[in-house]
């Protein structure tokens, strides 16, 4: 379990207290008081979605209750999400059974959070939009060959001329908008997830959390794809065949988007010549951390290719 004394805290929020299952929130010390009032907002916003959400009232997962929000305090009291963060390490380590409830979980949260308000309309959609594409070609072309070599290069080259010339018709719809490991907790007494952090929910692309990079992360996109299939309301809107050539191809390259950035937050980190033992060893450790997500770019391609 996690060792709540050790908690981080977020790019906005400080936890200041634990304890009795409940975590007491507060903006940043040093928050500007126009900082302090968004992120006052930010938490009304929150509390609205998990209401709504807990509203629904489904048994397979849990969102975790805001308690109160004090606003001449500023503060928040919240119920701590039991269990651990589930990553990989976890998700591989439990039965198939576990498995399977994990991911009927992440579909049914998946159709309950896009429902809870009508979807927009359709849009035409590049997914090299959502980054900064033009500085990842950019370290590609003029500084990737100072780690790399040249046929890393070229496949990462590929990689990128591949899903920069791909478009799709998608959705904005009602969404967590941060879905990823750091977010969604698993609690083996009860064998039920918990999705907390509610602060980007919004009107997203409906395809970037149904493949978020939690999915990606357990390589369970099909998976979900298939319970949010199940458990849509067709009539609201319609969502593709997973034998749509189409959609093999939304998710192979919403999974690949996820893998780039991670590839170019980690180029940004680079050092062409670090001075100490500890910049050098960062630079190893950057380098390797970008051919694991380049590995695993490959793997998406092979796996799509089936």
């Amino acid at each position: 379990m996690t060792d709540i004394r050790n908690l981080n805290h977020g790019r906005e929020t400080y936890a200041v207290y634990y304890g009795g299952g409940y975590v007491l929130k507060r903006p940043l010390p040093n928050a500007t008081e126009e900082q302090r009032q968004s992120w006052l907002a930010k938490q009304h916003r929150t509390k609205e979605c998990i209401d709504a959400l807990r509203g629904v009232n489904h048994t397979v997962y849990n969102v975790p209750k805001m308690e109160f929000i004090n606003d001449d305090e500023y503060q928040i009291l919240e119920e701590r999400a039991p269990g651990d963060k589930l990553t990989k390490d976890v998700f591989i380590k439990l039965s198939k059974r576990q498995q399977y409830e994990i991911v009927n979980s992440i579909g049914t949260f998946l159709v309950d959070m896009n429902e809870l308000k009508p979807v927009q309309s359709e849009l035409n959609h590049k997914i090299t939009t959502e980054f900064k594409f033009d500085v990842l070609m950019n370290f590609i072309n003029n500084r990737m060959d100072k780690w790399f070599k040249k046929n890393e290069i070229l496949q990462m080259r590929r990689f990128c001329e591949q899903i920069d010339s791909f478009t799709y018709d998608t959705y904005m719809a009602w969404s967590h908008g941060d879905l990823n490991s750091g977010n969604v907790y698993y609690d083996p007494e009860t064998s039920k997830l918990s999705f907390i952090d509610f602060a980007e929910a919004d009107y997203h692309l409906i395809y970037a959390d149904i493949f978020a990079p939690l999915q990606t992360d357990l390589r369970i996109e099909k998976r979900v794809y298939e319970k949010y299939l199940e458990y849509h309301q067709s009539s609201l809107w319609r969502m593709m065949s997973l034998r749509n050539p189409k959609m093999q191809e939304i998710m192979k390259y919403r999974s690949e988007s996820v893998l780039m950035k991670r590839f170019l937050k980690a180029s940004q980190d680079l050092r062409t010549n670090p001075q100490t033992e500890k910049g050098k060893r960062n630079t190893r450790e950057k380098v390797l951390f970008m051919r694991q997500q380049m590995a695993e770019i490959l793997k998406l391609e092979q796996k799509f290719s089936k």
